[in-house]
């Protein structure tokens, strides 16, 4: 079975989504890498706004959230303020290991309560039910951790979270899920002629950069 790496930051709810359906969507015997980074890193360096530094773009994302989550009964609910500083989550999710199951206690503690991500209680809270210490959280290893896998992720030229990465092939967001499973069971989905004639197609005109 290929090596599968899943990059996530706790501030976004389709990493929350996606998370619930890892299970169901790739094969049983699939071994995942729970790779927490810092979505602010990807952003920073490819140059991008984050979907909640465009007005409209935040309030569509969050009512449609919403209605994705209603429609498929998933417990679900919005913080009390978004963005939030998601760096704490993200290195006591290091501290405990990255595992599975504390990947979705964080998770739902932050995206199924309505809770304020900036109230130190709850990460203490956290941190508590995980058997993690607060001080560990400052831990040197846990940083170099958490930078290794922001830098890692920028080297497979992940762009955005969630992310899965199966033998250097890019899987984005939840809908890109079906698309992994897909080429995990048929690897002849993407080594065809069309594929390739897609991931080398030329570009015809660019956009100029505002000054």
């Amino acid at each position: 079975m290929a090596t599968i790496d899943w990059y996530f930051d706790f501030i976004s709810p389709y990493a929350y989504f996606a998370l619930l359906k890892l299970d169901e969507t790739l094969p049983a015997d699939a071994e995942i890498r729970m790779r927490p980074l810092l979505f602010a890193g990807l952003l920073n360096h490819h140059g991008h706004k984050g979907p909640a530094e465009i007005a409209s773009k935040r309030v569509w994302t969050y009512q449609s959230c919403a209605w994705t989550a209603a429609q498929a009964g998933i417990p679900f609910r919005f913080p009390a303020a978004h963005p939030y500083n998601s760096l704490p989550y993200l290195r006591l999710c290091l501290a405990a290991g990255a595992t599975r199951a504390a990947t979705r206690t964080i998770f739902e503690a932050l995206w199924t309560t309505g809770a304020d991500p900036a109230d130190p209680a709850l990460v203490a809270t956290l941190a508590d039910r995980l058997g993690v210490s607060l001080a560990t959280l400052a831990a040197p290893e846990v940083k170099q951790q958490l930078r290794a896998n922001g830098e890692d992720a920028i080297a497979a030229g992940v762009f955005g979270v969630p992310t899965l990465v199966i033998d250097g092939q890019l899987f984005w967001g939840v809908d890109g899920m079906a698309f992994a499973a897909a080429c995990l069971a048929d690897p002849t989905v993407l080594a065809n002629d069309e594929m390739r004639r897609l991931a080398n197609l030329p570009i015809a005109a660019a956009r100029v950069p505002m000054g």
